[in-house]
């Protein structure tokens, strides 16, 4: 073990300069892949989850149903030996991070023999420290950053979906509009925008797709990288003069005179979730797995159709996310997805590519997602 550790710094190590500049194989992967760490692993039929907790990952319709099982499924399977997992998130008052909270405050975490503790930490920070196993997973996305330290060494996978939105939604790209500009077009080379992330965010993808109705290329446009609650507050001071903004932030200027919205992520494609370092994709994968069915039971118990419909649980989820209930009653719920489509890493790595934060070919989505987790533990066999 202690060789192994010292291999995997190493590798760390290397790939610390192209992180500050911008693989053992399992049967159950359809392109050849990635490693669950002990060999073949049994796939066994799990009470509660039928032929509708699965869905063919090469299924991308905007009107696809997500995978579900039944309330309370899959069903606990503790871990032999009580385990302590650190997850790291850019934020905990973003709806997309209710599962986990939820997860946490209801015990599902504790039932699989698990103790979590969530921290905040930046995606860039947090690469280095899940690569080499300080923290154990992080709830986040592919970005541009996770993609290079893949390619400088870093042992990290994408093992589950977290949201796509709702129809109505309309989370995305939102913009001031100059004297004369209408929302039909509007000029966006050369306007600056507000973003948690700033370049090489997973939101290039959607954004390349609005910014080609209104004269703008990815190259086209100033990042300005802000914390999570200063996206916002900078579009309506002019600090900057777009920004993507989630639910329910959008609410806050949607029907404002001024503004306007020009697009947003795809509808049945995640763009984030869960992704895994060697301590859960090598060394642990009976955790890994565990932690990845206490959160698709949250989404199954909490959040499997419009739980927006529920006065007394939006309340609590407010008080939990410490959020604004009136805003968070006025948005559309999301669809909370905990499955991985094809190709999505390699469309998000060509939007680098036209943003100019990825260099040379994009990676095989053998070395960016496993989904053999998430399909252990509904009992999916491919």
């Amino acid at each position: 073990m202690k060789r192994r550790t010292t291999q995997r710094y190493g590798a760390v190590m290397a790939a610390a300069a192209l992180l500050a500049s911008a693989a053992c194989s399992s049967p159950y992967e359809s392109d050849s892949a990635s490693d669950s760490g002990g060999g073949q692993r049994t796939i066994r039929p799990v009470e509660g989850c039928g032929d509708k907790a699965w869905t063919d990952p090469k299924d991308l319709s905007p009107t696809r149903t997500p995978a579900r099982c039944l309330p309370g499924a899959p069903p606990p399977q503790p871990v032999r030996e009580p385990r302590k997992l650190t997850i790291a998130t850019g934020t905990l008052s973003a709806e997309y991070v209710a599962p986990l909270q939820v997860a946490l405050d209801k015990g599902e975490f504790e039932k699989e023999g698990l103790d979590v503790t969530l921290k905040v930490l930046p995606t860039p920070d947090a690469l280095p420290l899940l690569a080499k196993g300080d923290i154990d997973a992080l709830w986040a996305a592919p970005e541009a950053a996770v993609m290079n330290g893949i390619k400088g060494g870093f042992d990290i996978k994408w093992v589950a979906g977290n949201f796509s939105p709702d129809p109505k939604s309309k989370s995305g790209l939102w913009v001031r509009l100059k004297e004369g500009e209408s929302a039909s077009r509007v000029a966006m080379a050369g306007r600056k925008l507000g973003t948690m992330i700033g370049k090489g965010s997973v939101i290039a993808y959607p954004m390349e797709k609005a910014l080609e109705q209104h004269g703008g290329g990815l190259a086209d446009i100033q990042y300005q990288q802000l914390g999570s609650a200063d996206v916002l507050t900078a579009l309506q001071n002019g600090g900057v003069d777009s920004a993507w903004l989630l639910d329910p932030v959008w609410r806050k200027v949607d029907g404002r005179q001024g503004y306007a919205f020009l697009g947003g992520q795809p509808p049945g494609e995640p763009l984030g979730g869960m992704l895994y370092g060697p301590t859960l994709l090598q060394d642990d994968v009976d955790a890994g797995v565990a932690l990845v069915r206490a959160y698709i039971r949250t989404v199954n118990t909490y959040f499997a159709s419009d739980y927006k419909q529920d006065a007394t649980f939006v309340t609590y989820l407010a008080e939990l996310l410490k959020s604004d209930e009136s805003i968070l009653r006025s948005t559309p719920p999301l669809r909370m997805d905990w499955e991985i489509r094809a190709r999505t890493t390699t469309r998000l790595q060509s939007a680098y590519k036209a943003q100019e934060v990825a260099e040379g070919d994009a990676l095989p989505e053998s070395r960016t997602v496993n989904r053999t987790l998430y399909e252990e533990a509904v009992g999916h066999r491919p």
